[in-house]
């Protein structure tokens, strides 16, 4: 068994300030015996929109952000955009994977797309706790069931999602509902951590590979829930559940 946390906050323009809401975040979800700490999308810097304040405060993978408490950073890939990376480091502050952001929040009267570089599509990177393997997407990519089906075909146990889900009309719903229908689809959990109000929708959970919530957050600002995980509930539900043994397609990445 494996303890995971998804935590919530509102991040702000001041990266020193998110840098200590994280640290407070990760030492109460420490506290209550989380091995996996999840962050939401955009924890470093977040500001009303997504403009150009983001590659102006946009650090490397080794930049004071990731090397003071490793979470999120956006690596910068040219002048004008940054890449939206998730980054997973282990308890010696050693990078074990990454996720760079491939589907770019152009929807909803957004355009993500001109600061933001989407990422390569390449292999997906997982490490493991123990026996417990873990994958990493980002917000909108929840949209396209084919990412997750590819983390999902990489072997991983949980699905760690972190976002930005903006509100609006039936937003929460949206969220509630693709991240239960990729936890069902896969077989896997889906913890799934998002910012909170006034610029994220909250409703930070951890979903069991049936698709029940067993943990969850509600619109709560500064904000830790956990929950208890294992590679053994994964192999029960596929047994009740065969959908990925008996699938007749698999995923091409298009050009």
């Amino acid at each position: 068994m494996t303890q995971v946390a998804v935590a919530q906050f509102a991040p702000g323009q001041d990266k020193e300030e998110n840098a200590r809401s994280v640290a407070r975040l990760a030492a109460r979800a420490a506290a209550e015996g989380a091995e996996v700490v999840l962050l939401p999308e955009y924890a470093m810097f977040t500001a009303p929109r997504t403009d150009h304040r983001y590659v102006e405060a946009a650090e490397p993978l080794d930049g004071p952000f990731v090397s003071a408490g490793g979470r999120t950073a956006g690596e910068g890939g040219d002048a004008t955009r940054f890449t939206n990376t998730l980054v997973a480091l282990s308890p010696r502050g050693e990078r074990v994977a990454l996720y760079r952001k491939i589907h770019l929040y152009d929807a909803f009267g957004v355009r993500e797309s001109e600061v933001v570089a989407p990422g390569p599509i390449e292999e997906p990177e997982t490490f493991a706790v123990g026996d417990v393997v873990f994958g990493l997407q980002t917000c909108y990519d929840l949209r396209f069931p084919e990412v997750t089906r590819r983390i999902a075909d990489a072997g991983v146990h949980v699905l760690l999602l972190a976002a930005q889900w903006v509100p609006g009309p039936l937003k929460e719903d949206h969220w509630r509902t693709l991240a239960r229908s990729r936890a069902i689809e896969n077989t896997i959990y889906v913890a799934a951590a998002g910012q909170s109000a006034p610029r994220g929708a909250g409703n930070s959970m951890v979903i069991d590979p049936m698709g029940t919530p067993v943990s969850a957050l509600g619109e709560e600002g500064l904000a830790v829930s956990t929950a208890r995980i294992s590679a053994s509930r994964v192999d029960e539900v596929r047994v009740t559940n065969p959908a990925l043994s008996l699938r007749r397609f698999s995923v091409t990445p298009s050009e």
